[in-house]
């Protein structure tokens, strides 16, 4: 390993909007203080690369050519991504002791459908062009491990977060609300629990694009202009997924459009829903979801919020809302930047992982034990 404090983060998510990347300085040993952010940089995907990722999400039909192409693609990006930022930071690759680099899920099965069914967790991004391209040492494939011990291979930002949020005296809950909403429960004196609790950003932003021709509905101003569907929030929280007790994670295979228009579907035709109530329902049945789950572990305390869904203004009204005696902000007002904290967390497994040391929480996965996650790729 490098004798260098400096560690990138590099992460891409269930939002598919691109890649974000983070140069950190990491303290000697890993649990010995908060990283220090130094630069960061966001790369949009390409309109083309993006709808060959959904695609694949969606489960069109694909060949192994085009698995193959877009695994080298994607490391592409991800190296464009990391290049520019080592650039705007004034730091040689040759300073930076390692890449985190979780990748893009395709499709995420943490418990098999059959009997004889299997397993499993797929993120795209091939490590070695990244490891080659950026002259870094690379850890990737962070889920896979943790899954063959056991566990769902997600959420892993609970241990992260364990390590910057934990508060030795009041209970914090930190939420990431990106594509896919989870919280990590910070009770003093109890180990880290956390989970996904159901669809954030990824069906309000699939909503948007779908009739307003927009990545997103900033600041939740279409969800504003409409109302919220009685019924069709009924019908959508229903879902057993909601109800079904940790561990457990979900991803686009449940949560997609095709789930949204089945419940569509049951109440039509007798209720047309207006597109901006469908969309103001969306993000009542993310806020409510997260309520519930909230709920089940402490009465008060602090709601930190990162991920895209800190910048929605309705959602954190919402979320303020439903969680009456909990003090509710971002994980800004905490030392760790909102839209960055996922990349950040990558950083830090990096560094866990070229230490030898577990990343993964088992109370949070499922798994049998703590492990170290990654494979290690040099450049």
């Amino acid at each position: 390993m490098k004798n260098s404090s400096l560690f990138v983060g590099a992460m891409s998510g269930t939002s598919l909007d691109g890649v974000d990347a983070v140069l950190v300085r990491l303290p000697g040993r890993p649990d010995n203080g908060p990283p220090q952010l130094l630069q960061a940089h966001h790369l949009p995907y390409s309109e083309a690369l993006r709808q060959r990722v959904l695609g694949m999400c969606q489960g069109q039909a694909v060949t192994l050519a085009q698995v193959g192409a877009l695994d080298v693609a994607l490391a592409q990006v991800y190296a464009q991504t990391v290049i520019t930022l080592l650039r705007q930071a004034g730091v040689p690759p040759q300073q930076v002791a390692a890449l985190g680099a979780h990748g893009q899920t395709v499709h995420h099965q943490p418990v098999a459908p059959t009997a004889d069914g299997a397993r499993f967790s797929m993120q795209l991004l091939d490590p070695n062009t990244l490891a080659v391209a950026t002259g870094i040492t690379v850890v990737a494939d962070f889920r896979r491990r943790d899954m063959a011990l056991g566990g769902q291979g997600a959420p892993l930002a609970p241990g992260f977060h364990d390590h910057v949020l934990r508060h030795p005296q009041h209970t914090r809950v930190v939420l990431n609300a990106g594509g896919i909403a989870n919280i990590s429960v910070l009770v003093p004196g109890q180990p880290c629990l956390g989970y996904d609790t159901g669809p954030a950003n990824m069906l309000l932003d699939a909503w948007a694009q779908q009739h307003l021709g927009q990545p997103f509905d900033a600041d939740g101003q279409w969800a504003a202009s409409g109302q919220v569907h009685a019924n069709l929030l009924q019908v959508l929280l229903a879902d057993p997924y909601f109800a079904a007790p940790p561990p457990k994670s979900t991803g686009r295979e449940l949560f997609g459009l095709a789930w949204l228009q089945r419940a569509l579907d049951r109440l039509a035709p007798t209720q047309a829903i207006p597109a901006a109530d469908v969309q103001r329902t969306l993000l009542e049945l993310s806020a409510a979801s997260v309520a519930h789950a909230v709920s089940q572990h402490a009465a008060r305390g602090e709601l930190l919020v990162c991920g895209g869904g800190a910048r929605n203004r309705l959602f954190m009204q919402r979320l303020a809302r439903l969680h009456p005696g909990w003090a509710v902000s971002t994980t800004d007002d905490r030392g760790v930047p909102a839209q960055w904290m996922e990349a950040i967390a990558f950083a830090w497994f990096a560094q866990r992982t070229l230490r030898g040391l577990p990343g993964s929480v088992p109370t949070v996965t499922g798994a049998s034990r703590a492990c170290v996650l990654g494979g290690v790729y040099l450049p």
